[in-house]
Formats: C-alpha cells, sequence, structure tokens
C-alpha cells in the first residue's frame, strides 16, 4: 500500500480476478468506478448511477489529452543491465514521431535502431512535420476513438502519404492510418489486453506471440485497394496490420516494443529502418 501510494498508483484488492476475466470475456468489458475514502463511506448507488451514465469512448479524442504540448528530442536507448539506459549519439535517420500518447519504450527502440527522434504533438501540420526534413515518420499508439482523432490527424496524414515518405504505425497509429487511407475502424465488444495474443502474418505464415491494449480495431473489408491486410489475430480473426503496395508504408495493431513482454515483433522496426534505409539511397 505504500508503495502504490508513493507512487501515485491505484491498486485492486479483495477481489476474485479470475472471476472478473471470466465475466468480462463472457459479458464483454464493462463501465466500473474505482473510488476511495479512509472511512469507507461510499455512496454505491451514486457510483453505479455514474458509471451507468458514462457515454463510452466512441467519439472521444483523447489523444489531444495526452500528447505532448510542443516538440522535443529523443535519444534514450533501451535499458541494460550492466549499463542502464544509453544514448544514440551516432543516429543515421531523422524520425518524426507523431504523439498520440506515445510509450517510452516505442522511442527507445527507435533510438536504439540508429534513430534521432523528433517527437511532436498529435496536431502538429504537415509543414511542423515537414520542416525537420524526417526520413522517417513515426504514428504512435494512443487512447480514444481513432476516428475523433482522425478529424484532424486525417487530412495531415494524407498529405505526409502523398510525399511517399517511409511511415511505421502502431496501436491508434495503425488506425490513424488506416482512416487516413480510406479505411473504417469500429469497436469491439471484449477489446484485447495482454501479452499473449497469437498474431499470423500472411507473408510468411508465421506466428508470433504479441502484446496488445486496445478497444478499436481496422475493419479490413474497408481497406481499399493497393493496401493489404498483413496480419491476423489468430484469437478473434480481426485486422493486426496492413500495407501498402509500392509504399514504404506500414503498420500494425499490437505493440512490437512491450517491455516487459514478447519480443516476436521487434523485427518490425529493422523493416522501418530498412526502409528509410532505401529511400536514402
Amino acid at each position: 500500500d505504500a508503495w502504490l501510494r508513493s507512487h501515485g498508483i491505484v491498486g485492486l484488492s479483495g477481489v476474485d480476478t479470475r472471476k472478473l476475466t471470466r465475466h468480462i470475456r463472457d459479458k464483454g468489458a464493462p463501465t466500473g468506478v474505482i473510488a476511495y475514502r479512509p472511512d469507507g463511506d461510499l455512496d454505491i448507488g451514486a457510483m453505479r448511477d455514474e458509471a451507468r451514465a458514462w457515454p463510452g469512448l466512441e467519439g472521444m479524442d483523447l489523444a489531444k489529452e495526452v500528447t505532448c504540448r510542443q516538440s522535443y528530442a529523443w535519444t534514450e536507448t533501451v535499458w541494460r543491465r550492466e549499463t542502464g539506459y544509453g544514448r544514440q549519439q551516432m543516429p543515421r535517420f531523422h524520425v518524426v514521431a507523431v504523439d498520440y500518447g506515445a510509450k517510452r519504450n516505442i522511442l527507445r527502440m527507435l533510438a536504439e535502431h540508429g534513430c534521432r527522434v523528433t517527437v511532436v504533438p498529435a496536431t502538429a501540420s504537415t509543414q511542423d512535420i515537414l520542416r525537420h526534413e524526417p526520413d522517417g515518420i513515426f504514428l504512435s499508439n494512443g487512447p480514444g476513438d481513432p476516428a475523433a482523432t482522425g478529424e484532424y490527424a486525417v487530412p495531415v496524414l494524407r498529405e505526409l502519404i502523398a510525399t511517399k515518405t517511409p511511415i511505421f504505425g502502431i496501436c491508434l497509429g495503425h488506425q490513424m492510418l488506416a482512416l487516413a487511407l480510406g479505411g473504417r475502424t469500429f469497436k469491439t465488444e471484449r477489446g484485447h489486453r495482454g501479452a499473449n495474443h497469437p498474431v499470423k502474418e500472411h507473408a510468411t505464415g508465421k506466428v508470433q506471440i504479441t502484446s496488445q491494449n486496445h478497444g478499436f480495431v481496422v475493419d479490413p473489408d474497408s481497406l481499399p485497394a493497393g493496401v493489404e491486410a498483413t496480419h491476423i489475430s489468430l484469437f478473434d480473426r480481426t485486422n493486426e496490420g496492413l500495407h501498402v503496395r509500392g509504399l514504404p508504408i506500414f503498420s500494425v495493431q499490437h505493440h512490437p516494443e512491450a517491455s516487459p513482454g514478447p519480443q516476436d515483433s521487434h523485427y518490425l522496426f529493422q523493416r522501418f529502418i530498412d526502409a528509410m534505409a532505401t529511400e536514402k539511397r
């Protein structure tokens, strides 16, 4: 309790989490309220009414709530037992990362692979991004309804796609790319949460164990000609990746950077590096 308090983390105890997991699996994800009073005097009825009145995530643009407020440089590389976190001092490529709520380890993985990373807000314009003269553009993960964030992000992404600059997206970044290409997204009943999700890559037939945390997915049937679905979930057959034929533009729904977590999809970062190297020749 003291450790959780010192780090500002909410904890849950005295609950059969296995039963809760089965309930979510069978009934879908419910809305809940977390409340605390030292004296235990909680109005359960009022909290229940509050939970029932919550409209849900659909239509909510949460990327604006969590994005950075101004651009900044990122150089920290991944953690090693012997040395801790390092610094990228000899970058080969310059990547502009659009921050919809980016996980730090994604940025570390980009730096680890030889990138100088400039992080820009989710609301950055095409000019804001291209003035950095990036070798590649990264679209980050983040919370909320992609269609809501897309109101301002999709027009920018369409202009970036037209430049044929290498683009790599993860999670919400994958969904944003799909919307910019003309696809659609929708909210699932249960979502994907956890570090043990099997995903199949169509091109190789290989199955990768992945880490996932999302409630919205891309409708693969909505993707236009020239955009191919590259990965599929073996749990529920939902889309897990896409690629634009003939262009160095691709994205995945899962989290290849997960730490701790499976590392089966680390190759995607190298794929992005290879795309930038090819374009620089």
